[in-house]
């Protein structure tokens, strides 16, 4: 079922997106699959002609965009939230087969409608961004305090992550922080529920579930439980929150970066001609209108964490009111085969033996998931979609760290996402499944984040990536939060392992691996 994802999101509305724009070097990515692990390529516009042609288009459509975006955003969250709504609140006990079909229909024209959206908004923020990138560079403004520009700004994401602190609090005052020292993550949310003494707490625990439990630890993947179905990994993120001995202070954090902010764009400003001041503040003023890096952990709220649920609700209800052996069989059949199942064409039994080999062929790649390949096939120069570029991290550094794959390497080098040095051990993660038992003081180390992952920046001492670029979620993040990072090096997770004492310098970009010396 999860390939739904791949048609309707990362193809379909990459291209549709790419061509309303356009977007003139690119006509959106596609996929490729080595098992259950996607691999994506860029979409080339080869024809000079062409590009030129989708080049007067976007210089036509960008500035109304550009001007108008907080006006559009606020109607697509609208948009997101009405269909939320429905969906989220939707009772699908005592439905008929029927019914629970349509419920999946509909939740998966929300789901397509949803990443529609994603990429209406990412395309054309990312190439503004690109743009007043340039013109720092035509004004031989330092590339490293770029981002900073746009830091400092409050999102949902960050407002789940005080929620957490603001609930861990509560665990100390109410004198319950014995039942998460004495219990694993697995076990906290029925260790609480069987403890009067925790009754109180756990009335403000649902509450911030309604607020925020609609999320998953993965983006798109209907495979994952959101937590308000499984609620282990909030649980177990308080459970680890409770080993620091204090609190993490977000409003002294949210000032420095203000004050970073701003002192950065005065000494750039101070560098500048009359003029070039100018043409400085028009381009900046543009970026912060219209602030990808604000925008980029925003949406996920709405979206990427989110918008599959629905689509796992039906799945499930179904599984259940068609017998399944296990109720998330429904997640092994691909869309058609389960609506074929649902109108009657099929019985869920003809599917039996099939769904028990695609979970073993699943399990199967899933554990290869450490050692599979970064790229497939030709390693390119370059790439010219700026998602690929400044999400994915598909630069310089990452394309000369994936030819150097198998040499000794103790040093790597990427993007300098947001500064500091730090000297630490290596906590390597290959996805968000144990994020929430990363210990205080650790170094994260893994392919790439997502706003799922947020939580775990206020207790760790740094964080390395594979991929990325300044705009990516841990660069963001990381700035947010005051601690180095550093993006895009490529095969950290290849040449690091968990307990390795390595250096993140995140102001030169540089991750230094003592193992090696």
């Amino acid at each position: 079922m999860g390939i739904t994802f791949l048609e309707d999101g990362y193809s379909w509305s990459t291209q549709l997106a790419a061509q309303g724009l356009p977007l003139p070097p690119g006509k959106g990515i596609v996929q490729r699959l080595a098992g259950t692990h996607v691999y994506a390529s860029e979409v080339p516009v080869t024809s000079e002609w062409e590009m030129g042609f989708r080049g007067a288009r976007i210089e036509k459509n960008l500035p109304p965009f550009l001007q108008n975006f907080p006006d559009i955003w606020k109607d697509r969250v609208w948009e997101l939230d009405m269909g939320l709504n429905y969906f989220e609140t939707y009772d699908t006990s005592g439905k008929s087969i029927q019914e629970l079909g349509q419920y999946l229909v509909d939740a998966r024209t929300f789901h397509k409608r949803a990443w529609e959206i994603h990429f209406e908004m990412m395309y054309p923020l990312l190439a503004n961004y690109l743009g007043f990138y340039g013109v720092c560079g035509e004004l031989n403004i330092d590339p490293g305090e770029i981002s900073k520009f746009l830091q400092g700004y409050d999102t949902k994401i960050l407002e789940c992550d005080r929620g957490l602190w603001e609930l861990t609090d509560k665990v100390k005052a109410g004198g319950i922080t014995d039942i998460f020292e004495s219990n694993e993550a697995e076990n906290l949310n029925d260790a609480l529920k069987g403890d009067s003494r925790a009754s109180a707490w756990m009335t403000d625990f649902n509450e911030f579930l309604q607020n925020y439990g609609y999320r998953t630890e993965g983006i798109s993947d209907i495979n994952l439980a959101s937590w308000i179905e499984d609620p282990t990994s909030p649980l177990g993120t308080i459970k680890t929150f409770l080993m620091k001995e204090e609190s993490h202070d977000f409003e002294a954090a949210s000032k420095e970066s203000i004050a970073e902010r701003e002192a950065a764009i005065d000494a750039a400003r101070s560098k500048l001609t009359a003029e070039e001041q100018e043409k400085f503040d028009g381009a900046l003023g543009s970026c912060q209108h219209a602030n990808f890096a604000w925008w980029n952990d925003e949406h996920n709220y709405y979206i990427d964490l989110r918008a599959t649920i629905p689509m796992r609700m039906a799945c499930l209800a179904l599984g259940e009111a068609l017998g399944c052996d296990q109720k998330d069989d429904t997640l092994f059949l691909f869309y058609p085969e389960l609506m074929d199942v649902v109108n009657g064409g099929k019985s869920i039994s003809d599917f039996t033996q099939l769904i028990q080999d695609r979970r073993a062929y699943y399990d199967h790649w899933e554990a290869k998931r450490p050692t599979m390949p970064k790229v497939l096939g030709f390693i390119p120069e370059e790439v010219a979609d700026p998602i690929m570029i400044e999400i994915f991290g598909m630069h310089h550094h990452f394309f000369n760290a994936m030819k150097a794959e198998g040499k000794d390497v103790q040093s790597l080098t990427g993007v300098a996402a947001s500064k500091g040095t730090v000297t630490g051990k290596a906590r390597v993660l290959h996805s968000a499944g144990e994020l929430h038992k990363i210990e205080p003081g650790e170094i994260l180390v893994c392919e790439a984040t997502s706003p799922n992952w947020t939580p775990a920046f206020s207790k760790i001492a740094a964080c390395v990536c594979d991929g990325g670029g300044t705009l990516t979620h841990a660069s963001i993040i990381s700035r947010e939060y005051r601690i180095p990072c550093v993006v895009g090096v490529g095969l950290a997770t290849t040449v690091i392992n968990s307990g390795d004492e390595i250096e993140v310098d995140g102001t030169k970009g540089v991750v230094t691996v003592f193992k090696n010396q």
